[in-house]
């Protein structure tokens, strides 16, 4: 009985410990993901941004994608980069007043999507 009921407390503190990694990962992930696209919003609002700038942010984003495959669908990550590769051909094409809606849509997917792994009821039940 002592046996089983360590067994499953020891199960249980590594589950909690998992689910908190994944949300500090994620939201750290998805935090500097969101500084680069304000400034590359900022950027495309004053049209000033390149092709150059968006090609680093989308290559930053590749990086992360990369190790985010683990701990979020992929659905999540195929949005963004949907979104990713839209607001990089405008940007290149400097057809700022299109790119700024896309680069607005990744903002708030990188502010909403962390929140969503969050070890909390709702996201539990």
């Amino acid at each position: 009985m002592v046996k089983s009921l360590t067994a499953i407390f020891v199960a249980t503190a590594l589950l909690i410990g998992l689910a908190i990694f994944e949300w500090v990962f994620v939201t750290k992930s998805f935090s500097s993901f969101r500084e680069e696209l304000e400034a590359l919003y900022d950027k495309t609002e004053k049209e000033e941004a390149t092709s150059g700038d968006a090609v680093v942010v989308q290559e930053q984003w590749e990086k992360r994608k990369s190790r985010l495959h683990i701990w979020i669908p992929h659905n999540d990550i195929s949005r963004i980069d949907d979104y990713m590769a839209e607001a990089v051909r405008l940007i290149s094409e400097a057809d700022f007043s299109l790119a700024l809606p896309k680069l607005e849509i990744l903002l708030h997917l990188s502010e909403c999507l962390p929140g969503t792994y969050m070890p909390a009821l709702e996201n539990i039940f």
